[in-house]
């Protein structure tokens, strides 16, 4: 009896699932962001990094809203010889591997920045290394450049590019940004990021070199002027040596760090400047704790805050 029971709901719960997916699948497209919405509250319950992996999961399979209102013409920003259909994007952090391009792209943002990417497979820093803040909509997190390699990325990369070429509306005219950083065992960053560079440049439409995480040792170091200088010519150089069509090669940006001197500012600034660097990226997480954070019972945990503080 108990058996045929258990089986009863078995097969409720299932119809419900699939009538709750059905439901969703052909709700409009406002209906799906409230829903999605909605579930916010039960996946705070989570651990922070499972529910990062199921957003993950949950795009791949497509329950993510699209966002099918055109931008307002207003909204068009053109930077590097780029159109930007919108000036609101999403960095890098979250696409680690380069996974989900689509479905981000289709939430409406005007661009997706996917990384930080490095050379070879490292699982970042040791579980936990992500907190939350919830009383002052934040977080701290020291995931320390977790990665698939780069050659998984370009796998991913090439994979979205095949298919946008095909089909146009699968980038919605947004802008792709390829994040690269080294490993951490590595005792040549140079050589770490020309690396990311030959394998996936051909997929960006601009490049950062992200030099500023505070969760992988010594990198933030190679934001001194000798440092910086050494490691922009090495990777420019690799960048300016592979062939390139009419509108040349992708904008190298280079990431930078917040717990800056006004000395350490001025010689990045110099040196982007002298070598040609398109941009800076301002700013990482910090490894201060501003104000209430301080306060908080994982102030104490390694890594950068990030949120409303």
């Amino acid at each position: 009896m108990a058996l045929k029971y258990a089986s009863r709901l078995v097969m409720l719960g299932a119809t419900a699932g699939a009538g709750g997916y059905y439901y969703y699948k052909t709700a409009s497209s406002s209906i799906q962001f409230e829903l999605m919405s909605a579930l916010g509250p039960a996946f705070r319950l989570l651990d922070p990094e499972t529910t990062h992996n199921l957003g993950i999961l949950a795009a791949q399979w497509g329950m993510f809203p699209k966002e099918k209102r055109p931008d307002p013409e207003v909204l068009k920003t053109r930077v590097w010889g780029l159109d930007f259909p919108n000036p609101v994007g999403l960095a890098a952090g979250f696409d680690k591997h380069a996974e989900v391009i689509e479905p981000m792209l289709g939430l409406g943002f005007g661009f997706v920045e996917v990384g930080s990417i490095t050379p070879k497979p490292q699982p970042g820093n040791p579980q936990p290394r992500v907190f939350r803040l919830p009383e002052l909509k934040a977080t701290i997190n020291r995931y320390g450049f977790n990665s698939l390699g780069a050659d998984a990325a370009e796998d991913n990369l090439h994979a979205f590019s095949v298919k946008a070429s095909k089909d146009p509306e699968v980038k919605r005219g947004g802008i792709l940004g390829v994040n690269l950083g080294k490993n951490k065992t590595s005792k040549d960053a140079g050589t770490d990021y020309s690396i990311g560079i030959s394998k996936l440049a051909k997929f960006a439409d601009y490049l950062v070199i992200n030099i500023s995480s505070p969760n992988t040792p010594g990198l933030r170091a190679l934001q001194g002027r000798k440092e910086l200088e050494e490691l922009v010519k090495q990777v420019k150089g690799t960048r300016d040596r592979m062939r390139w069509g009419p509108k040349g090669p992708p904008p190298l940006l280079v990431k930078i760090a917040p717990d800056l001197t006004e000395v350490d500012k001025i010689d990045i600034a110099e040196v982007a400047v002298k070598q040609g660097v398109d941009g800076l990226i301002v700013s990482n997480t910090t490894i201060q704790r501003p104000g209430e954070v301080a306060k908080h019972p994982v102030a104490n945990e390694a890594g950068g805050p990030g949120g409303e503080p």
